[in-house]
């Protein structure tokens, strides 16, 4: 088995004991956002996978995009990630 040379990790252990790795991170290529792929990205960045500098120039975003993801999942849970939750959870 060959593995691709990358820099950093390969692969981290979440708290619930998942891992996730470099390949369930979303393509660079990802231009629509569901709310699955945006928590991959928080979770790869907050479990240090990938550094946010890393994230925000493979997927294209802000860093105030990110912030935002970051700041809805901490304050409701992923969920809050969902397109239609948005009105909702920005009201509270």
């Amino acid at each position: 088995m060959y593995l691709k040379k990358i820099d950093g990790q390969r692969a981290v252990t979440l708290p619930d004991g998942t891992v996730l790795t470099q390949a369930d991170l979303p393509p660079a290529s990802t231009r629509r956002w569901v709310a699955s792929r945006k928590a991959a990205v928080v979770r790869g960045v907050v479990y240090e996978l990938l550094s946010q500098e890393e994230a925000l120039e493979r997927y294209s975003i802000s860093e105030e995009e990110f912030l935002m993801w970051v700041r809805a999942v901490s304050d409701h849970g992923e969920d809050a990630l969902k397109a239609t939750a948005v009105q909702r959870y920005r009201q509270l």
